[in-house]
Order: C-alpha cells, then structure tokens, then sequence
C-alpha cells in the first residue's frame, strides 16, 4: 500500500513515571511555568505510588506500538514506526533527532488524543514543532478521530458487554477528562466549544449502538485553582446525584481515553469506585479501545487517507454522527494557546 510522501509514523503521546524516583521530575514536566508548589504535587504524586510508582502508560503504548507496527507488515506497509512522550522518555527531541539520524525526511504523527482541545492538540502540535527545531524533517498530525467508527465501535461493543451483565436499568456514564471552561470555550475555534460537543456526539452514538436506556456525561482529573471553573459535573459528584434519584447501577465508559491512563484506573476505578460503593450503586467500568483490533486498524486507515490526500487523490475519511472528518490542517484561532501564540506544526 502506498503511504508516499511519508517514510515514518510517530506515535504521540503523554508520557509517564515508570518508577517511584520518576514521579516528581514527571509532574514538574507536566506542570512547568505554572508555579505549582512541590507539596501540591508531591501529593498528586501519591495516586502513583498506590501504584507501585509507575503509570500504566508507557507499557500501554508499547502495546500499542507492537500492535501498530504488525499491523503495517500484515498489509504490506513497510514503514518504521517511533514513539515520542511530552512529559517523559522516551521525549519527543529524541525521536525526532532519531528519526533525522536514520533519515527520516516526513513522518506522520498520530497523537494518543482524540479529541479538540488546547492541551490535547495544539500544545502537542507545540512540542513537535520545538522537536524538529534545527532538524530538516517535516511532521504532520493525522486528523481527530473521535467519531472515526475503529474509535467508537470498540466503546459500542465493550459497553454492550457491560450492560448484557448489568440489572435492566443500568445508567451510562460517560467519563472524559476535565479541562478549564475557558479552553473548553477555544477548543476548535473561538466560541466553539468543540471539546463538550464532540463528547457530548460521542457519548449519543455510543448510547445509541450499545441501547443504553439513559445515559449522562461527567468528568474527571480536574486540578488547578478551585476559583477557576472546569467542565463539570465531577464524577463523583455526578454519582451522588444518581444515587439520589434512585439510580442502583451504573456502567462507566471513559470515552475521553484511548487506554487505561491514571486518570483511568485512579480516578474512576480507586476513586469513582469507592464513591460507588459508599453510595450503594453497582459500578462496572468497560475498556478503553487500545489495542482493540479496529483501532489499530484506524490508525492504519488514517495514515493511507492522509497520504492519499498530499498526493492530491481521493480518499474514504470514515466519520460517524454530525461532525463529519475532522480537518487535517487546523484552521487559524483553532484551540488557541491561552498564554501565547506559539509556532506549531499542522496548521493552515
């Protein structure tokens, strides 16, 4: 299969600690140039060492790599591909700087984030452009997939496992993580909003596949100044709420993660769960998509599109819902930085 004019995929990620003495340096990373006290974090850095000191992360996305790559060969796509964190090793610089050694000359980027939003496209579209400063490589960032059908159909299929072993009546709970409302307000363009709409589309199309009866979207990981308003409800908030009306069962879906991020098995399966069960509700958490075989198979099918598309052919772009194939060129003003216009890759 031809994927001319790329000769490499990078596969983008966040990043995370593999190791106790990892975990502070990792949320000094993450939290830079925000003033945020070592005390606050060194308690944030707890919920890692309930987990041994190590995020689930790294082993995912090597997961995900393997897969990846023996996808690509059972179709015929001889094509090298390198994995590159934000936050933490193996960095972002380092790929590219690799990938520049082996000759690499365009490479395309699919990010671990599916959806809009500043933190989760334009300051990775920020970081691969510092990556490739002073390298003569050419990155481009595959498009959005949060509607693609290899992105909604393994949450369509593992929600309706779920609710087949739940009592009749069970309430969705679609789980995403928070962000400012401020960069809710930005994401996609100003007054868009596109970060709650597209979950909100999301979570519609999952509810309606999976014949959920009632269903409802919450949110979760939100940190930073209580005086700054985030999207909510909290989740566990959310769950007080349904207890209080007589709901007795819930299934949670964490449509806002491709795999079983911290935010997934601390917030919603420690936290969440505990909230559940103090309240009397059954709660069953379903999977996040990665490495099911058809989103594997997306990122394959997103590649062949986009190439396809730079040599000026036609291509399918599959989408599910009303917001149709997101954009590969983000449009000017698109989830702009809140602090700074910073240069980028994969813009207009």
């Amino acid at each position: 299969m031809n994927v001319r004019p790329f000769d490499a995929l990078l596969l983008v990620s966040f990043g995370g600690p593999e190791k106790p003495d990892d975990v502070i340096p990792f949320l000094e990373n993450v939290t830079s140039g925000r003033g945020i006290p070592r005390e606050r974090l060194a308690a944030v850095g707890e919920h890692y060492h309930l987990f041994g000191g190590k995020s689930p992360i790294n082993d995912l996305n090597r997961e995900l790599l393997e897969a990846i790559r023996a996808d690509l060969a059972s179709n015929d796509i001889d094509l090298p591909v390198y994995w590159g964190n934000r936050n933490w090793d193996p960095y972002l610089r380092d790929a590219a700087s690799q990938m520049a050694a082996d000759g690499v000359q365009r490479a395309a980027c699919f990010l671990t984030s599916a959806y809009s939003s500043y933190s989760g496209c334009r300051q990775y579209r920020e970081n691969l452009h510092d990556a490739t400063t002073g390298l003569s490589i050419e990155l481009s960032r595959l498009r959005h997939y949060f509607n693609h059908p290899g992105f909604v159909g393994p949450f369509v299929q593992a929600t309706s496992a779920a609710l087949a072993q739940a009592p009749s009546g069970s309430h969705v709970v679609f789980v995403t993580h928070s962000i400012p409302d401020t960069m809710n307000d930005v994401s996609g363009g100003p007054n868009q909003r596109a970060y709650q709409r597209q979950h909100e589309s999301v979570a519609a199309l999952v509810a309606d596949g999976a014949g959920a009866e009632t269903f409802s979207l919450a949110y979760c990981s939100r940190s930073g100044s209580p005086r700054t308003p985030w999207l909510e409800p909290d989740i566990n908030d959310h769950l007080e709420s349904l207890a209080a009306d007589g709901t007795e069962s819930v299934v949670v879906v964490p449509i806002g993660f491709i795999s079983d991020h911290m935010e997934v098995i601390y917030d919603l399966d420690t936290e969440a769960s505990e909230t559940a069960e103090r309240l009397g509700l059954r709660f069953a958490r379903v999977d996040t998509p990665a490495p099911h075989p058809a989103f594997v198979s997306m990122v394959r099918e997103l590649l062949l599109e986009r190439a396809a598309t730079e040599r000026g052919e036609q291509s399918s772009q599959p989408s599910l819902g009303a917001f149709g194939p997101s954009h590969d060129l983000c449009p000017v003003g698109c989830c702009a930085n809140p602090k700074a216009d910073l240069p980028t890759i994969g813009g207009a």
